[in-house]
């Protein structure tokens, strides 16, 4: 179930979210030019290392940091990009721009945490901005729970009936991500021998977090979320355009 866009206008520009983007590109694209081997070099040295971090905390804490703009692969950086861009902007409006900024951070450091805790000796490096990204999810998450999200139909003939775009709200959307794709994926690897792949706990542990800390984050805004997010989930407020009005 992959996710166009949402429905939900932002009252502001989100350069934050924009900025991240920028910075994850930029990593990536210097990742890129470094060739395969200078990929693999960069992951092993600025990816984050669970039994590397606990044997040297001071040495390497800037990992936990660093990991978080590094990707393995163009899918890993398109896919997560997408999902930044589309509930990014919703949250940072929410938040304020500095504290958006703060907040995805923090999302990062519980979703390194989280891995951490689960595989505390595992020596493959983590990269990627999903634990962040899964922390903005989970804000999305709690204050627009019943926002329409257009998303691509992944069954071809189910397009003869639905169509290759149809909406759903938003915890239907996340809820799948959140449950199908990692929650029933992690269990799967308990007690399995640490090898590569999705950091699935990372996962979980951002979006914990996202939903935990986004209410705190909120705490003095003087522009207060909606308060009617469950009312009605195709409200005349955010009732989808048609396809050729998007922009």
């Amino acid at each position: 179930m992959l996710p166009i866009r949402d429905f939900v206008p932002s009252r502001t520009v989100p350069f934050i979210t924009w900025a991240l983007v920028g910075v994850n590109v930029l990593f990536w694209l210097g990742q890129v030019a470094l060739g395969q081997l200078g990929v693999q070099h960069v992951v092993l040295s600025w990816g984050l290392v669970p039994g590397r971090l606990l044997a040297d905390p001071p040495g390497e804490a800037v990992t936990v940091l660093t990991s978080m703009f590094l990707h393995g692969d163009w899918a890993h950086i398109i896919g997560n990009m997408v999902f930044l861009v589309i509930f990014g902007d919703n949250v940072e409006d929410a938040l304020g721009h500095a504290r958006f900024l703060v907040f995805y951070v923090l999302a990062g450091v519980a979703a390194a945490a989280a891995q951490v805790g689960i595989d505390p000796s595992s020596a493959i490096p983590m990269v990627g901005a999903s634990g962040a990204i899964a922390g903005v999810l989970g804000a999305y998450l709690v204050l627009h729970p019943r926002a329409n999200i257009a998303v691509l139909n992944p069954i071809l003939p189910l397009w003869l009936w639905l169509g290759p775009i149809f909406t759903l709200p938003s915890w239907a959307v996340i809820g799948y991500w959140f449950f199908f794709d990692n929650v029933l994926n992690a269990l799967g690897r308990i007690g399995m021998a640490a090898e590569g792949g999705v950091a699935f706990f990372a996962h979980i542990g951002g979006f914990v977090a996202g939903v935990l800390a986004v209410r705190p984050f909120l705490f003095g805004r003087r522009r207060p979320v909606r308060r009617d997010a469950w009312v009605g989930w195709r409200g005349p407020a955010e009732r989808p355009r048609a396809l050729g009005e998007w922009r």
